[in-house]
């Protein structure tokens, strides 16, 4: 691998931290250690959720910028006498993209092993089913176990943590970076960018860099933290689709990879919100930050949760094109992660008082 700077290294650790819903200490850890040298303060609420504080102008207002720490992953729900583990999904799976997969199962001790999503094998199959997706509930974990009191002595038990097994790389290109977990450790790494770049900068307002839990099993962490910190105003920053793989139809996703964040209209939790919409893209002309805008029919963000948070937050969600979610490994671009930050620095060193009074009515 080529040689890692400063931000590559932060970003390795994210993503090679493991962390599903309900589970995120590892991630959390992380995030922890690289938020803290830029804020004011860090807490967690009751769920889990990393709460970083960095005031610029004290009562300002309260800008919450939230990434979320969980990565879709599997739970141990049942082992068999044979010593095969059988899962529940926690996050949205696509089964076509599971099997002969490797996974790694964290036991309570934090030990980890490595085992591989299996299935029957084709050869025995009638050539009806052989022709059929593989249903996820006839998959299973082979951890190489011959029985339920080997799996037991090895520490593995129900509701421990799976996680793909897929290390962090920089591709040829070195622009692209191919990791599991980019949904959404990169949200999380623009958070920890977005303190880093406003130490020593004014900005009129309060920032609260988030560490979402549980994301993927409902937008429930973000739901927490914003009771917490009881924003002015939400961002929610996320993996979005790419649109620029063979087989994609504009219709589908327009988005490319390299063609700068990702500013979302329109998803199954939130329609964005005019006014803060209307100041990002005007802010992003101004300082030359190309952006691209996208709607997902399905699938939502935190910022689902933040707007209805309280009387109501204007809020928006922010994406980085990403190949391949929800898989074992994704595929983005530096460069759009690196405008993102940019573009929510810019943005947040506008919004006073005034700003956000005058945009919250539009």
């Amino acid at each position: 691998m080529a040689n890692l700077d400063e931000t590559l290294v932060m970003l390795k650790e994210l993503t090679d931290a493991n962390g599903i819903a309900a589970n995120e200490r590892q991630p959390r850890e992380v995030m922890k250690k690289y938020i803290e040298p830029f804020a004011d303060s860090v807490e967690t609420d009751g769920l889990g959720s990393l709460i970083a504080k960095k005031e610029g102008q004290a009562g300002g207002p309260k800008i919450m910028v939230a990434g979320h720490l969980d990565e879709i992953g599997f739970m141990i729900s049942q082992v068999d006498d044979k010593g095969f583990l059988k899962f529940q999904t926690v996050g949205g799976w696509w089964s076509q993209v599971m099997l002969a997969q490797r996974v790694t199962i964290t036991t309570r001790s934090g030990k980890e092993v490595i085992g591989v999503i299996g299935s029957k094998p084709p050869h025995i199959l009638s050539p009806e089913a052989r022709n059929k997706p593989v249903d996820i509930k006839d998959m299973f974990i082979d951890i190489g176990a011959s029985s339920r009191e080997e799996v037991k002595e090895w520490g593995i038990t129900p509701g421990d943590m799976v996680t793909p097994y897929f290390e962090f790389n920089v591709m040829n290109n070195e622009k692209l970076l191919l990791a599991k977990a980019w949904d959404n450790r990169i949200g999380c790494a623009i958070a920890i960018d977005v303190l880093k770049g406003l130490k020593g900068q004014e900005h009129p307002n309060v920032v609260y860099g988030v560490g979402a839990v549980q994301e993927e099993v409902g937008l429930r962490g973000a739901k927490t933290a914003a009771a917490l910190i009881q924003p002015d105003i939400g961002f929610a920053v996320d993996v979005g689709v790419a649109g620029d793989t063979p087989g994609v139809t504009a219709q589908e996703s327009n988005s490319k990879m390299g063609h700068g964040p990702q500013i979302l209209l329109f998803d199954a939790s939130m329609v964005s919100h005019r006014g803060l919409r209307e100041l990002v893209v005007d802010t992003a002309e101004e300082n030359s930050i190309p952006y691209q805008f996208e709607t997902i029919a399905g699938g939502g963000t935190d910022a689902g949760s933040i707007h209805l948070t309280a009387n109501g937050v204007p809020s928006l969600a922010i994406g980085v094109a990403t190949r391949y979610i929800h898989s074992h490994a994704g595929i983005l671009h530096r460069d759009d992660y690196e405008n993102a930050v940019k573009l929510i620095i810019e943005v947040i060193k506008k919004l006073d008082k005034d700003t956000v009074a005058r945009i919250t009515y539009e």
